[in-house]
């Protein structure tokens, strides 16, 4: 009998878990992940590509499958992962399709339906590149990020049917969902000592002293003048002006449909305040999550902390997951467990050991297992103990 599985995540944080997942009998596996990255290249090819959402969590999510001990998903796994040195012009991309097209070096093992998918959307990419030439550096672009541009122009500018039809190309056996229609949005944030996080970017980077207190989506991204105007007012106006100017986003369907039918959801790890809490900000996120059929609802624990945590607990996360989800209290269940690592380590969110010892935090149960494998969830491990949460839940629900 097969078991769905929905989970929430960004691009790397819950990758061990998503392979332990792939690699477990009967289950149906359901990724949900926002577009908001807009780092580095992908924030140049948003900027490139105005109404874009940014498409690396989607590729990396697309490498889940492929073994690099196959030549063919290894130059799929190529395609993905290939970096454009610095100082690329469209001519150098050119030449890459052509290695493509010509299956050289990498791409020697590429599959033909695959190769025919790519260079169609990385030529889609290279004429509006030579349209528009001016406004994109492609230093450093992964080049699986312009498949998935190629793919957006193709298809109308429309996202999530890009997201499709790269799992597509990929041969990808998940079901690799953005939480929204594809509006554009852009993230923002505020620290408990007033400052400002004006991108994803700066949210995701070493930061100074203060946690995270707010979150924002926004209409438009906000630029160095406007970031001026908000950092000289007091940061309780600030807060104010950035909820007036919050982006409205609808709940991609497809998405919903996946959280109500899932048999185990789970709320992955990863950088909360970039690639999950936004997420659940998502308007019909958490009435779909209250009306799953899911037997077990269950936030799962860092392995290890990133820049945005600082001075954050473990349950302080689950806290401010729920209050993202508009369920504070948990009374709609939203959460029904807590999975962490049995032991508390240095370099993870800091689970007291009371917690651990009254096996309970706002009114779910805290399960400590042995997940941690240098640093990461340990794939096999942390799939096992997800499946035998959720069966010993829908046991107990049949009783």
């Amino acid at each position: 009998m097969n078991v769905a599985v929905t989970m929430f995540c960004g691009g790397r944080g819950a990758a061990g878990i998503a392979r332990g997942m792939l690699g477990a009998p009967g289950v149906v596996l359901s990724l949900i992940v926002n577009g908001y990255d807009n780092g580095l290249s992908t924030g140049a090819l948003r900027r490139y590509l105005p109404g874009m959402l940014g498409p690396s969590d989607f590729r990396k999510n697309l490498l889940l499958h492929l073994d690099p001990a196959d030549p063919a998903q290894a130059a799929l796994a190529a395609v993905l992962d290939h970096r454009l040195p610095g100082g690329t012009t469209p001519a150098g991309l050119a030449a890459v399709i052509e290695s493509i097209t010509a299956r050289r070096g990498r791409f020697a093992a590429l599959p033909e339906a695959a190769r025919e998918a790519v260079t169609a959307d990385l030529r889609v990419f290279a004429r509006r590149l030579a349209a528009y030439p001016h406004g994109l550096d492609l230093s450093d672009c992964a080049l699986g990020n312009l498949v998935f541009a190629g793919a957006y122009l193709r298809l109308g500018r429309d996202f999530n049917a890009a997201v499709e039809a790269c799992a597509r190309t990929f041969g990808s056996p998940v079901r690799l969902l953005n939480v929204t229609n594809g509006e554009n949005a852009f993230l923002a944030a505020l620290r408990r000592d007033g400052g400002l996080l004006a991108d994803e970017a700066e949210i995701v980077a070493p930061q100074g002293p203060g946690a995270i207190t707010d979150l924002f989506l926004l209409r438009e991204p906000l630029g160095a003048r406007r970031r001026a105007e908000l950092e000289a007012l007091p940061p309780a106006w600030t807060r104010e002006v950035l909820r007036r100017e919050r982006a409205e986003v609808t709940p991609n369907p497809r998405a919903l449909a996946a959280i109500r039918d899932a048999d185990l959801i789970v709320y992955g790890p990863g950088t909360p305040h970039s690639s999950l809490l936004p997420s659940y900000l998502t308007p019909g996120v958490a009435d779909a999550v209250a009306r799953s059929r899911a037997a077990a609802k269950v936030f799962v624990v860092n392995a290890r902390n990133d820049h945005d945590v600082r001075e954050l607990s473990a349950p302080d996360l689950v806290d401010r997951t729920l209050a993202y989800l508009g369920d504070p209290r948990n009374e709609r269940r939203l959460v029904t467990h807590v999975l962490s690592h049995h032991a508390s380590t240095p370099d993870a969110p800091a689970v007291p050991y009371g917690v651990l010892d009254r096996g309970e935090w706002a009114g779910a149960r805290w399960i400590g297992a042995d997940l941690d494998h240098r640093g990461v969830h340990h794939a096999e491990r942390t799939a096992e103990a997800l499946l035998a949460i959720r069966d010993e839940a829908a046991l107990a629900r049949a009783r």
